[in-house]
């Protein structure tokens, strides 16, 4: 399965519908690797925009050490702010209780009837949806499109996309987003070690982090993805 030649599939779909993409993760905190994803997926499938969603309590996640949801907000608004096409919704963060995917895209397309939506998931995602709730109803709500860092030839998450496409009858397609290894575990370690996190993260996110002092304790959850 190669890579998804994006103006074959733009040929295809209905040009008079609005395309959102779905940037949802823990973001803590955000960092160059999803800006960079998220950018990508904006230009190759001609997204109208992106909608940022930290998100809120995830019962796949131990909680500890994942900031809260106000300071993780704070810090994607910084993030993103000089890019017109990309845009912040707190819907997770407000919403109570354990947060879902699959009901976010619900609400998500009751509050933009006719939209067509585009979730946007990184290759540890796409491992792993099947284990989330609802899969399948994530693959109805949504088109799904994976980063992969190299190219989309004979690989694992080849495999994987065709098998949950075949089960699930989803629109799965594989992104190329290049070898950046870049993780929010890893910034945080190296805000517990004393080392500069400077050229990983915005600029602005950086500054607000070291004012705050954020992420100056030790513990917490590697994880980098909500389901």
């Amino acid at each position: 399965m190669n890579c998804l030649n994006s103006q074959n599939f733009i040929a295809a779909e209905d040009a008079g519908r609005e395309r959102i993409g779905i940037m949802g993760g823990t973001f803590n905190p955000i960092h160059i690797g999803h800006l960079l994803l998220a950018e990508n997926a904006y230009s190759a499938f001609h997204l109208d925009r992106i909608l940022f969603i930290p998100s809120g309590c995830s019962y796949m996640k131990e909680q500890s050490g994942i900031l809260d949801g106000d300071t993780r907000l704070r810090m994607t608004a910084l993030a993103i702010e000089d890019n017109p096409h990309f845009q912040i919704s707190d819907i997770e963060v407000r919403r109570p209780g354990y947060t879902y995917t699959s009901e976010t895209l619900e609400q998500l397309g009751t509050e933009h009837p006719g939209a067509e939506l585009f979730f946007l998931a990184g290759a540890d995602s796409l491992s792993a949806m099947e284990t989330w709730k609802d899969p399948q109803l994530i693959f109805q709500r949504a088109t799904v499109l994976a980063a992969v860092r190299d190219d989309c030839g004979n690989s694992r998450l080849s495999r994987q996309a065709q098998h949950l496409r075949e089960k699930y009858d989803g629109r799965i397609f594989l992104i190329p987003s290049g070898n950046v290894e870049i993780s929010s575990s890893d910034i945080r370690r190296r805000i517990q070690e004393g080392r500069s996190i400077r050229y990983l993260v915005p600029e602005r996110v950086r500054e607000y982090i070291e004012q705050n002092g954020l992420y100056q304790q030790t513990g917490g959850s590697a994880n980098e993805r909500k389901a």
